[in-house]
């Protein structure tokens, strides 16, 4: 049960990656996304969301670091392009700023939904499924302390 809705909410995050026709800072706070984001339910739904915003954050830190170096090079070499040295600073100027944000955002979404889904693996610790042919519906039992020791 967990391994279909792991695979299916995957398959639904690939979809909406290769269909997305937008950077991915504004993929962060896409629609589609915001919805798998409030359909997350459980630990392995939010493992796969904390995975998509570390690696949107490492791709994010990467045009950043481009940026970066593109603005040193216009710093450097202005004379090399005249009146539009001060337009080509200024504008990688902001991009720089918007993937550094960007990296923020999507590292701060990430540690959330870690926490996230490591609170519900301790949650779901000391948790048996049992299902009979009887009942279609799965019984969970929550194993106390008291229980194991034999005690009331």
């Amino acid at each position: 049960m967990k391994v279909t809705r792991f695979v299916a909410l995957l398959s639904m995050l690939g979809l909406l990656a290769s269909c997305a026709p937008m950077s991915h800072h504004e993929a962060i706070s896409s629609p589609a996304l915001r919805k798998a984001v409030q359909s997350a339910r459980t630990r392995s739904d939010h493992t796969a969301l904390w995975k998509h915003f570390e690696k949107l954050a490492l791709e994010m830190r990467v045009k950043a670091e481009e940026q970066r170096q593109l603005l040193e090079h216009y710093q450097e070499k202005s004379y090399l392009y005249g009146r539009q040295a001060q337009d080509r600073q200024s504008h990688t100027w902001a991009l720089l700023n918007r993937y550094e944000l960007a990296v923020e955002q999507s590292l701060a979404k990430a540690d959330a939904h870690r926490q996230k889904a490591a609170n519900l693996a301790r949650e779901d610790q000391g948790v048996f499924v049992r299902q009979t042919a009887d009942t279609p519906a799965i019984v969970k039992y929550k194993l106390r302390s008291n229980d194991i020791t034999g005690s009331n």
